[in-house]
Parts: structure tokens; C-alpha cells; sequence
């Protein structure tokens, strides 16, 4: 149990990755905290995330960040909006977690459960 190990990607300010990382502290699960403002997201760690979930429950489809983006009304391929979101980390619904097998997208505290009990 005490071998468990998350990687939470987010930044400083997200109030959810806060969520995240008060979560897993409070259970004593030692975290690798990616701060997505001083490291983007390797692409392919990215691509696990799409893959289980799609890339469009990856983004925060009412944040500030999608609406300037215009992501809504430009035609662009998958590979387009994942290389706009490693640039710019509030597109995405953080913080995204991985812990085991387990990913989870945004505040997600049953996830998280899922990943301490897992």
C-alpha cells in the first residue's frame, strides 16, 4: 500500500489539482507533482489519456482557455488540438492523475479511491 505512487499532472492554480494533491496526501500517497506551467505534458503520456477517455472529455470545454482558443471553430486534426493543449495546459480538465493502471480525468475522487484501494 505504502509503495503507491500517483503522477498528478495540473498546475498551481487549479483549484481540482489542489483537490487532488490534498486528497492523496491526507492518505499518505507519495506524489509526483507535474506542474504542466514548468513541464508540458510528454505527448505520449498525453496519448494514454486520450486513449482511455477521447480527447474531447480531456478538455475543459467552459474554460476561458477553450473559448480564446477558438478550438471550437477551427478545423484541425486530433494531433493539432493535442500539440495546442501541450502548449496551453488549461485546455485540459485538470488535474489528470495516473496511479497504477488507473487514469482519471479532472476532480474525480471515486478514481482516486479506485487507485488507493486498487
Amino acid at each position: 500500500m505504502s509503495d503507491l505512487q500517483v503522477q498528478v499532472f495540473g498546475t498551481r492554480k487549479s483549484r481540482e489539482t489542489r483537490a487532488a494533491e490534498r486528497f492523496f496526501k491526507e492518505r499518505k500517497v507519495k506524489i509526483h507533482f507535474v506542474d504542466l506551467h514548468e513541464r508540458p505534458i510528454a505527448r505520449g503520456e498525453l496519448t494514454r489519456f486520450v486513449q482511455k477517455f477521447g480527447l474531447t472529455a480531456l478538455l475543459d470545454l467552459e474554460g476561458k482557455a477553450y473559448e480564446r482558443s477558438n478550438l471550437a471553430y477551427l478545423r484541425t486534426t486530433e494531433d493539432g488540438i493535442i500539440a495546442k493543449v501541450i502548449e496551453t495546459p488549461e485546455l485540459l480538465r485538470l488535474p489528470l492523475v495516473r496511479g497504477g493502471k488507473v487514469l482519471t480525468v479532472g476532480e474525480d475522487v471515486d478514481g482516486w479511491k479506485e487507485m488507493v484501494t486498487g
